[in-house]
This record gives structure tokens, sequence and C-alpha cells, in this order.
């Protein structure tokens, strides 16, 4: 079991390692570069070229039955749940083969609305405390059940 996170703009770094570290679950931390490597020895930070999706590619070309997918990237997560890899948003959003097709076909409405009307640019929430939260709930309970 790994746990590959797309790194370049995840807000719960600090919470995968600790319940990785808790689960002695081996974690994979995927960027394009900016980040600072953990000395962990159960963390391996991988620095993929510079360029568009590449680190997304990476991940999924490696994530698979057994794996939990860290991502807020919703392409990357379907490739990762057709894999057979658990997927979880940084919100604690489980992304499944039932879900994932709904939450792809919104991420594209969305974009084609935001491409229509710039004003509609922005109107995201911000990422909480309750989002956080959510996430170490959510990711506890996927490693108890992969660990099983």
């Amino acid at each position: 079991m790994t746990i590959y996170v797309d790194a370049d703009a995840c807000p719960v770094k600090a919470e995968i390692e600790r319940v990785g570290t808790r689960h002695g679950t081996r974690m994979v931390v995927v960027s394009n570069g900016g980040i600072r490597p953990s000395p962990h020895p159960l963390i391996e930070t991988v620095i993929v070229a510079q360029g568009p999706d590449e680190a997304d590619k990476w991940i999924a070309e490696r994530a698979g039955p057994g794996d939990v997918v860290v991502t807020s990237d919703i392409p990357l997560a379907a490739k990762c749940v057709a894999a057979g890899a658990q997927v979880l948003r940084p919100t604690g959003e489980p992304l499944t083969a039932d879900n994932i097709g709904n939450v792809l076909a919104t991420r594209d409405l969305m974009a084609d609305l935001r491409a229509a009307d710039p004003f509609l640019q922005g109107r995201g929430g911000g990422f909480t405390k309750a989002d956080r939260t959510r996430f170490l709930d959510a990711l506890e309970r996927v490693l108890r059940k992969i660990g099983r």
C-alpha cells in the first residue's frame, strides 16, 4: 500500500504524513518542485519534469489497487479510480467509480461556464478547518479498510 500525494497545491501534506506514519504506510509526494523534501524514512519525494500534468502522469502510471491517491485534480482522480486506487480529495470527499463520472461532468460544465462568463472566476470556497478534519477522518477510514 502506498499513499500518492499530488503535492503541488495540496493543503493536507502534514496530515497525510501524520496518519501515514501512524499506519506505517509508504508515502510518495509528487510535484514539479518547490516543496521541501521530508526527512521521514516513509516519505519519498519525487520531483517530475516541468510541464503540464507531469506529476499527474507520474501518479497515474503507478497507482493501483491497494493504493490511496490524494488529489484535487479530477482527471487524475478518474484515471486512478479506473486503475483501482482509492482516491480522496483534500476535503475528505472520496472519489469512487460510483461518483467520478458526475464529478468529472460537473468539473467540465463549470469550466465551460467560467469560460463563458469571466465574472464567475474565483467563486470557490476556501479550505476550512472542517475540511481538514473531514480529510483526516476519511484518510484514517480508508487506511483501516485497506489494511484489513
